[in-house]
């Protein structure tokens, strides 16, 4: 009788400590925002009696949309393409993801969103991983690879 009640006491211990464990990394993490300049001086000085300001010189700013290769899964091929202006990630989009089943296009109406935004906010492929979506956060992960690898960041 004793060792059933030990027992008994171990499952349901077990059991609680494995329904409290966490079952996903994906945290949103605050970003520190260094744009605003604010209050600051544009360096523009105007001619000394003219009262008028100096032209500020243009910047074309530089636009490249490169796609990662189609990477395969179980499930269907993973393909991302990434939009990089001035050195930076402006647009992420899985532009094949796996869609063949319902059960498949239900996965990807949430995780490849997920995955998108988490590419703008982490602007390199050290990706966290989509739980329950496996297979295509691993595939989009080495699309999004490529991706970079073409615009060399």
């Amino acid at each position: 009788m004793r060792r059933i009640v030990i027992a008994i006491g171990s499952t349901l211990t077990g059991l609680v400590l494995l329904f409290s464990w966490p079952t996903s990394l994906n945290r949103t993490v605050a970003s520190t925002g260094t744009g605003s300049t604010a209050g600051t001086s544009t360096g523009t000085s105007s001619s000394a009696g003219t009262g008028t300001a100096a032209p500020a010189p243009t910047v074309e700013s530089v636009t490249a949309t490169y796609t990662g290769a189609a990477v395969s899964t179980r499930y269907g091929d993973v393909q991302v393409q990434i939009t990089v202006t001035d050195g930076v990630i402006t647009a992420a989009d899985a532009i094949a993801y796996p869609n063949r089943d319902h059960q498949s296009q239900q996965i990807s109406s949430w995780a490849v969103p997920a995955l998108n935004d988490e590419v703008l906010a982490t602007q390199n492929a050290s990706i966290q991983m989509v739980s329950h979506a496996t297979y295509t956060s691993k595939a989009y992960a080495s699309s999004l690879q490529d991706a970079l690898d073409q615009a060399s960041l």
